[in-house]
């Protein structure tokens, strides 16, 4: 790996990224270098005042020529400092809101598995508190690093050349202090692995409190899960204490270094002046050069120890820019629209299967409805069909056409589905059903929604179509909700549907409301129903029944109470059950 690509993946930089990190680099080397030259000068001044006739090191400068270079001084600092924060900031935030861009489409390509396996607070933390932390990487302590060490590695082969040992005694004290903050790298790591752990499991207690308030306060339960909370946030502020504390041991050790160096420069120096062999002025110049080169070493220090436990927040964002994207062709010509399982086994953990050669056709024109008892994958093979995950083996084919092969975004463009759980924006109504097929015109919303039984709630909203209706929706029933859900489908008009559940969580009136909805959209359509209600299913043209992960029945309706099995026995259950009463 070149150090260009090692520099990219370790801070999680896009291309433009790494030419900011340069640059900023750069005109940190150049800010430092502009530091440096007032010492210059001062050496220089010193050397005047102290120097005479037949010295060496007496430069004879007049006044007016130290008077200009303080002004050269002043002016290099000035126009440094601006470059530096030019190319640090505003680059920094340019790399920042891209890089987030970036995560959010990279996510959208993503396949289902991994959110599965992710949690949405973990992700969010990645997106605002990950990017958060590359940009003062990037604003403040790479480039302050990098151009500390080149400072200093040109000031240290100056020394070195101009008087070894001198040299020596001021500069071990660098090498040793750096290596003591690396060690802390280990320690730093477990820390902040476990600071993070905490963290994340406060963020998604406070977050479960916000969700469930009401459930918490109807069941008087408010206290307990706070205290609960409490003690989730208590540990936070420890994990954070001691992952502090733990850096600060190392950064402070390695500072206490540097001072030593102080003290082996006066030694040798004065040592060295006694036999004879080191100039006064030599002397005066260490000590100058030295006071000017381990403050600066301090910030270094600290740069570099943010930068070690920055790495595991850099690691995070890059482990979702490594993540492989459900590819394939953006060409889609199926044969008709016939979706066939043939053979598919799937599992979400590759440990235990949840469809086991699974095989059944849903045939374009006609309603399949997947039944069976809870757990036994029925949403499962819902979402296969539509390539939410990639299978383990066999294959699911539409109109003839191996799925696994097509990008998911076109192979979608032909699904309409509506979940259970619908999933509304804080927007207007009008925007929301839009989200169907971008592009729609106002008359074609309202005419989708008219056919999904819409059109009787939203005429008594406050305003409308253009009505807000809260995050989630949270201004409406929960039939108002599906019936958005479907209208929104309706106008996709796509060619193969499939309903999750569609009205499991409503009420008899709304069910059928609902249904009257679902009727106009799967007009002509290949049809894929997930249900539990056998009313939910009393159109479909074939019952498929999951159980154990495989096909136990598939066939009519008829012929499937006519066999006695077990759709059969969920009819006659369910049909019993309508009856009951306290």
């Amino acid at each position: 790996m070149s150090l260009r690509d090692s520099v990219m993946c370790r801070f999680a930089l896009s291309e433009d990224g790494y030419r900011y990190l340069c640059r900023s680099s750069l005109a940190c080397i150049l800010k430092d270098l502009a530091l440096m030259f007032p010492v210059m000068v001062l050496f220089m001044f010193v050397c005047d005042v102290m120097g005479g006739p037949g010295n060496p090191y007496d430069l004879d400068l007049g006044a007016w020529a130290y008077i200009a270079m303080i002004f050269v001084s002043a002016a290099l600092i000035a126009v440094t400092y601006v470059f530096e924060y030019n190319e640090t900031y505003f680059n920094t935030y340019k790399e920042s809101s891209a890089k987030r861009i970036a995560l959010a489409e990279k996510l959208r390509k993503l396949p289902m598995s991994y959110f599965g396996r992710k949690d949405p607070t973990d992700l969010t933390v990645r997106i605002m508190g990950d990017c958060t932390m590359q940009e003062q990487s990037m604003s403040h302590w790479f480039p302050e690093l990098i151009g500390s060490m080149i400072c200093i590695s040109m000031l240290g082969i100056m020394i070195l050349i101009f008087d070894p040992v001198m040299g020596a005694a001021s500069l071990w004290p660098i090498p040793v202090s750096f290596a003591i903050v690396i060690l802390s790298k280990r320690f730093q790591d477990r820390y902040n692995r476990y600071k993070f752990d905490r963290t994340l499991e406060a963020t998604e207690g406070v977050q479960e409190f916000l969700e469930t308030s009401r459930d918490l306060r109807v069941n008087d339960a408010g206290r307990r899960y706070l205290n609960g909370l409490f003690g989730k946030l208590d540990r936070v502020e420890g994990a954070e204490f001691k992952a502090e504390y733990m850096v600060a041991i190392f950064v402070v050790s390695a500072q206490l270094v540097l001072k030593f160096g102080i003290v082996t420069t006066a030694l040798a120096g004065g040592y060295m002046m006694v036999s004879g062999s080191l100039d006064i002025f030599v002397f005066i110049a260490f000590l100058i050069v030295i006071s000017r080169l381990y403050d600066p070493l301090n910030n270094a220090l600290q740069n570099l120890a943010a930068m070690i436990n920055a790495e595991y927040n850099m690691e995070r964002l890059q482990e979702i820019a490594d993540q492989p994207v459900q590819g394939g062709s953006s060409e889609f010509r199926p044969d008709g629209y016939d979706i066939v399982f043939d053979h598919v086994r799937f599992s979400y953990d590759g440990e235990r299967d949840v469809l086991r050669d699974v095989s059944f056709t849903a045939r374009q024109g006609e309603v399949t409805a997947i039944i069976g008892p809870s757990g036994e994958g029925k949403t499962t093979a819902a979402k296969l069909a539509a390539r939410f995950w990639d299978l383990d083996s066999g294959r699911i084919t539409v109109g003839g056409v191996d799925i696994s092969g097509i990008d998911p975004e076109t192979l979608l463009s032909c699904y309409s589905i509506v979940f259970q759980d619908v999933t509304l924006f804080n927007t207007t109504v009008m925007d929301n059903i839009r989200i169907g097929r971008r592009g729609a015109t106002d008359e074609e919303v309202m005419a989708a929604a008219r056919a999904a039984n819409c059109d009787d709630f939203v005429s008594r909203l406050p305003e409308g179509y253009m009505t807000v209706i809260g995050e989630n929706g949270a201004k409406l029933s929960g039939g108002e909700r599906q019936r958005i859900s479907i209208a929104r489908a309706l106008l996709k008009d796509a060619p193969i549907i499939l309903l999750d559940e569609a009205t499991a969580s409503l009420d008899t009136e709304c069910e059928t409301q609902v249904q009257q909805a679902i009727s106009e959209l799967v007009r002509d359509k290949t049809v894929l129903i997930v249900a539990h209600r056998m009313r939910t299913i009393e159109g479909a043209d074939r019952i498929v029944v999951l159980r154990d992960g495989t096909v136990e029945e598939d066939g009519s309706p008829d012929q499937l109470m006519a066999e006695g099995g077990t759709f059969s026995n969920m009819v006659r259950l369910q049909s019993s059950s309508e009856g009951w009463t306290l």
